[in-house]
C-alpha cells in the first residue's frame, strides 16, 4: 500500500519551514489514514476525474487523490503552505495550485479556480476548513457541474445538512443542499483523528447530486432568497410572513411555521408565491 504522510511527517514539513498549525485558518490535519482513504474511496474518483480540494495543507489527501490518476485543482489560502505545495508537486502535471480564499464573496467559488475548471464536471474531495464549510457546500450543491462532495466537516454542520423538518437544525443550509443532493454520513471522527485535535467532533459526509433536483439549478438563487426570508422569521406563521389573502398550496396551512415544511413543500409554496416579488410584500 502506498505510504501516506504521518503526523511526524506533517510536523517535519512544517518545522522545516518554521511553521506551526494556524488556528485562524482552521488547520487541523487529518492523520487517520484509514478514514482518509475511506473518504477518497467513497468519492469514486479515478483515472481522468477532475477533483477540487480546498485546504490541502501539507498535501496528504492531495497525494492520495493524485495516486488515483485524477487531475487536482487545490485551493490554499495559507501562503506558507502554498509555497510547500508548489514545490512538493512541481513535477506533477495533474496538479494545479490556486493560492487564495476558496470563496469569492459568499455566493461564488474562487474565480481563478473556476477559470481553471473551465466549466468541466468536478468532484469536491476535502478536509474542509470549518469556517468555509457551509458556504462552500451550499454553493457546490447548486452547481450542475459538481458531481458530488465528499468532505470532512464539523459534526454540527453535518447534522444540519441531514436535518429533517421540525428540528432545531433544520434551516436554509439544509434546504438548499437537500434540494439538489442526497446527503449521507460516512463516518464520525473524534478529535484524535486530527493533529492538532480540534475541540469538536467531526463527520465525513457524501453529498451526491439528486437525479431529480426539486428546482432547476438556474433558479437556486431566487429560491434561496425566498427560503432565507422565511427562516429569518422562522417563529412566525407562514400567513404572517407572506400575507393570508392568497391561494395556498394544498396541504400547506398558513398557520404553520417555516421549519415545519419539507423541502418539496417549500418549493410548492415558492411557486405559489410567484406573484410576490419579495416575500412579505403583497401586490
Amino acid at each position: 500500500m502506498r505510504r501516506v504522510q504521518t503526523q511526524s511527517d506533517i510536523r517535519a514539513i512544517l518545522a522545516a519551514r518554521g511553521l506551526s498549525p494556524k488556528h485562524r485558518f482552521g488547520q487541523n490535519f487529518l492523520v487517520d489514514h484509514n478514514l482518509l482513504r475511506k473518504l477518497v474511496d467513497a468519492s469514486g474518483i479515478g483515472e481522468g476525474s477532475l477533483v477540487v480540494e480546498i485546504g490541502p495543507g501539507t498535501g496528504t489527501m492531495s497525494e492520495e487523490i493524485l495516486a488515483r490518476g485524477a487531475e487536482l485543482v487545490a485551493i490554499e489560502l495559507d501562503r506558507d503552505l502554498a509555497a510547500h505545495l508548489r514545490e512538493h508537486f512541481a513535477a506533477n502535471p495533474r496538479f494545479t495550485l490556486v493560492e487564495g480564499d476558496c470563496l469569492d464573496g459568499k455566493r461564488a467559488l474562487n474565480t481563478d479556480a473556476l477559470a481553471v475548471l473551465g466549466g468541466r464536471p468536478f468532484t469536491l474531495v476535502a478536509n474542509l476548513p470549518y469556517q468555509a464549510a457551509s458556504p462552500v457546500m451550499a454553493i457546490c450543491a447548486t452547481l450542475p457541474q459538481c458531481r458530488g462532495q465528499f468532505v470532512t466537516i464539523q459534526r454540527e454542520v453535518g447534522d444540519r445538512l441531514r436535518a429533517q423538518p421540525h428540528s432545531g437544525e433544520y434551516g436554509p443550509l439544509t434546504i438548499m443542499v437537500q434540494a439538489f443532493c442526497e446527503v449521507e454520513q460516512i463516518a464520525v471522527l473524534p478529535p484524535g483523528c486530527f493533529w492538532p485535535p480540534p475541540e469538536v467532533t467531526s463527520a465525513m459526509l457524501a453529498l451526491r447530486p439528486r437525479t431529480d433536483p426539486v428546482i432547476p439549478h438556474d433558479q437556486a438563487e431566487q429560491f434561496g432568497e425566498f427560503v432565507h426570508t422565511l427562516f429569518s422569521k422562522r417563529r412566525k406563521q407562514l400567513g404572517a410572513i407572506l400575507g393570508r389573502a392568497r391561494a395556498w398550496p394544498e396541504g400547506i396551512d398558513p398557520s404553520a411555521r417555516p421549519e415545519s415544511l419539507a423541502v418539496t413543500d417549500l418549493v410548492r409554496l415558492w411557486h405559489a408565491a410567484g406573484a410576490v416579488h419579495h416575500p412579505g410584500t403583497n401586490r
